[in-house]
C-alpha cells in the first residue's frame, strides 16, 4: 500500500512538473510570438512631401562626404571644432548663414539643403553634449 501511494504521489508530481513545463513552454512560445509579430500601421502621408524632402537631404548629406576636406585618418575640421567645444555654436551659425542668404546667390535649394545639414549636425552635437560630462576640460 505504501509503495502504491508513493508511486501515485510520484506520478502526480511528474504530471504537475510536466504541466508546469508545458505551461512554461506555452508562455515562452507566446512571448516569442509577441516579439516576432510586428503590428504595422500604414504610414501617415505627409501633406507637403516632407518625407521626400528629408530623403533628398539625406542624399545631399551623403554626397558631401566625398567633398569634405579630411585627413587620411578621416578627421574633419568639424571634429577639431568639436574638440574645443564649439561644434554646436559653429553648426547653429552656419545654419543661420545659409538661411539668411537663401536665394541671394541663385541656388535656393542648395542653401536650404546646407541649412538642413547644419541643423542635423547641431542636433547631433547637442545630443552628444547631453550625454557627456560638461565639466570636462579639454
Amino acid at each position: 500500500m505504501l509503495t502504491s501511494r508513493l508511486t501515485k504521489e510520484k506520478k502526480q508530481s511528474n504530471m504537475e512538473h510536466e504541466l508546469k513545463s508545458a505551461n512554461e513552454m506555452l508562455a515562452d512560445s507566446l512571448n516569442s510570438l509577441d516579439h516576432q509579430v510586428e503590428i504595422k500601421t500604414p504610414p501617415v502621408p505627409c501633406k507637403y512631401n516632407e518625407d521626400d524632402i528629408l530623403n533628398s537631404a539625406v542624399d545631399y548629406i551623403r554626397s558631401t562626404y566625398a567633398k569634405h576636406y579630411s585627413s587620411v585618418d578621416g578627421i574633419q575640421t568639424l571634429d577639431l571644432i568639436d574638440a574645443v567645444g564649439d561644434a554646436p555654436a559653429f553648426c547653429r551659425s552656419n545654419a543661420i548663414k545659409y538661411l539668411a542668404r537663401y536665394d541671394k546667390k541663385g541656388f535656393p535649394e542648395s542653401d536650404i539643403l546646407k541649412a538642413i545639414h547644419y541643423c542635423v549636425l547641431l542636433y547631433h552635437f547637442s545630443r552628444k553634449r547631453e550625454h557627456t560630462n560638461t565639466n570636462e576640460t579639454i
